[in-house]
C-alpha cells in the first residue's frame, strides 16, 4: 500500500518482506544477487518471487529504507555508492527530485508497450518504469460517524467544517509520500494562491500531523484494526482508496463489509515507479528485476500485497478491490513539471503554516 504495511497478515499469507541494513557492496560482487531498495511497504508472494529467481537465476535481496520520502532522500544522498541495483517506490510527487539528481540510468523495460501511456511520465528517456498506481484519499471510521449520527466528509471543503474539528490526522508533507500527496491534492483543488488559506483553516480545525503513514493509520486512526488496538481517537485519516479492502481481507474475524470508507472528493492520483540506479553494481540483474515488476505475474500478484492497482493493460484486479476499494473516478492530478517547480517551496510554506 505504498508506505503502508500489514505485517502480521503478510506473515500469515506467506508474503516475503525481506529487509537488511547496511550497504550492498558485498552483493555487487556477486553477479547472481540483485538488490532492490524500497520503502517499507514492499511485499510480494513468496512463490511469485521464487518463480522469478528460478527463471532468471538471480537471488533477490530486499533492503527497506523507511517511508517513501525518506527512502528517496537516502537514495539521492547515496547515489554515488548506492545500496542496491534497483530502487522501487519513487512516485510522481517526488519523481523530479530523483531525476534531477541523476538517481537512475535509462532502461526501457521489456513489456513496457503493454503499460498504459498515461503512467509513463518519463517516456522520452525511460529512466523510470511505472509499476503501480493508487489514490491518496481521506478515509473515515464508519462506526464513529454512525454512533455520532454525523455524515462523513466527502470533500476537501468539508474537512474544515466545525463538525469535523479535531477529527483528522495526516502525515508530514516533508517526510511522507501520502502527506505530500494530500498537500498537492489541496493545491490542485484550491490553486497556487488558495491552498495556504485552506491549510490555515485545517489547522484551526484541529488537524493533527504525524511523521508517516504507519503512525497515522495504525496508531492514530480509530477505524483501522491497528488503530483500534492502539486506542486511536481520530476517525479521519489520510490514507488510500484501497485501504478499506485491506481492512476486510485482513480482518479477524473477517467483516462482511468494510469498516472504513473513503471521502471520494479528497483523492490525489499517485503513480509509483522503479528505476535502475545509476551506479548499480549488477545492471544486468537490475534490468531483469525491472522486467519482472511489469510482468503479468507480478502485476496480478501486487494488488493484494501492496494494495495498489496494476499499470499493465489486461492485468486482473481482485474482486475485493472492485467491491470495497475502487479507484477514484475523478482524482486530483498535477503535471510533474508543476510539482517539480513548486514542491520544495510549497513544503517549506506548509511547514511554516502548519507545524510552527
Amino acid at each position: 500500500m505504498h508506505t503502508k504495511t500489514f505485517l502480521a497478515a503478510a506473515v500469515g499469507l506467506g508474503l516475503v518482506t525481506l529487509s537488511a541494513c547496511g550497504s550492498s557492496s558485498g552483493d555487487a560482487a556477486d553477479s547472481r544477487t540483485v538488490t532492490l531498495v524500497s520503502h517499507d511497504s514492499w511485499a510480494v508472494s513468496k512463490n511469485v518471487l521464487q518463480d522469478f529467481e528460478k527463471r532468471s537465476g538471480y537471488k533477490v535481496h530486499v533492503l527497506k529504507d523507511g517511508d517513501a520520502g525518506q527512502a528517496v532522500n537516502k537514495a539521492v544522498l547515496t547515489k554515488d555508492n548506492p545500496q542496491g541495483d534497483v530502487f522501487f517506490g519513487v512516485d510522481n510527487t517526488l519523481l523530479s527530485r530523483a531525476l534531477d539528481n541523476g538517481l537512475f540510468q535509462p532502461y526501457e523495460a521489456k513489456g513496457l508497450d503493454r503499460v498504459g501511456a498515461g503512467y509513463q511520465l518519463d517516456a522520452a528517456k525511460h529512466r523510470v518504469t511505472p509499476v503501480d498506481y493508487g489514490d491518496i484519499c481521506v478515509n473515515y471510521d464508519k462506526a464513529y460517524f454512525s454512533e455520532h449520527r454525523l455524515t462523513p466528509p466527502a470533500s476537501y471543503a468539508d474537512l474544515v467544517k466545525p463538525q469535523y474539528k479535531n477529527l483528522l490526522v495526516t502525515e508530514n508533507a516533508a517526510t511522507s509520500s501520502p502527506g505530500l500527496g494530500f498537500l498537492l491534492g489541496s493545491a490542485a483543488q484550491y490553486g497556487d494562491g488558495g491552498w495556504q488559506g485552506y491549510w490555515k483553516k485545517l489547522k484551526d480545525n484541529g488537524v493533527k500531523v504525524v511523521d508517516g503513514w504507519e503512525q497515522a493509520y495504525n496508531e492514530e486512526f480509530s477505524g483501522s484494526a491497528g488503530g483500534k488496538k492502539a486506542k486511536g481517537d481520530r476517525p479521519l485519516v489520510v490514507s488510500y482508496a484501497s485501504s478499506p479492502p485491506a481492512e476486510v481481507i485482513y480482518g479477524d474475524p473477517k467483516p462482511s463489509t468494510a469498516p472504513t470508507g473513503v471521502a471520494t472528493g479528497t483523492c490525489f492520483r499517485q503513480i509509483e515507479f522503479a528505476g535502475l540506479l545509476s551506479n548499480a553494481g549488477n545492471t544486468k540483474g537490475g534490468k531483469a528485476l525491472i522486467d519482472f515488476l511489469v510482468s503479468k505475474e507480478f502485476q496480478e500478484d501486487m494488488p493484494l500485497n501492496m494494495f495498489v492497482y496494476p499499470v499493465l493493460k489486461g492485468a486482473a484486479v481482485p474482486a475485493e478491490f472492485t467491491k470495497y476499494g475502487p479507484a477514484a473516478q475523478d482524482p486530483e492530478t498535477m503535471a510533474p513539471e508543476k510539482i517539480a517547480a513548486n514542491r520544495d517551496q510549497w513544503v517549506k510554506t506548509w511547514t511554516s503554516l502548519v507545524l510552527k
